[in-house]
């Protein structure tokens, strides 16, 4: 079983805080750009977020 993981306070106001205005920014600049709905977005999100999500297999 892998050991559970968490950001450092100074990750957390750093780089974690930095990473999450970039992706909102980026949201953003999308749906101008493209007149695209929320929904669009959150399915863009889901496919990255499922890039760092494991499969179960059948073993």
């Amino acid at each position: 079983m892998s050991k559970e993981f968490s950001f450092s306070e100074d990750e957390m106001n750093g780089i974690v805080e930095d990473t999450y205005k970039n992706i909102i920014n980026e949201c953003r600049k999308l749906r101008k750009e493209t007149k695209c709905t929320n929904e669009q977005i959150i399915a863009l999100l889901s496919l990255v977020a499922s890039t760092y999500t494991p499969t179960l297999s059948k073993e």
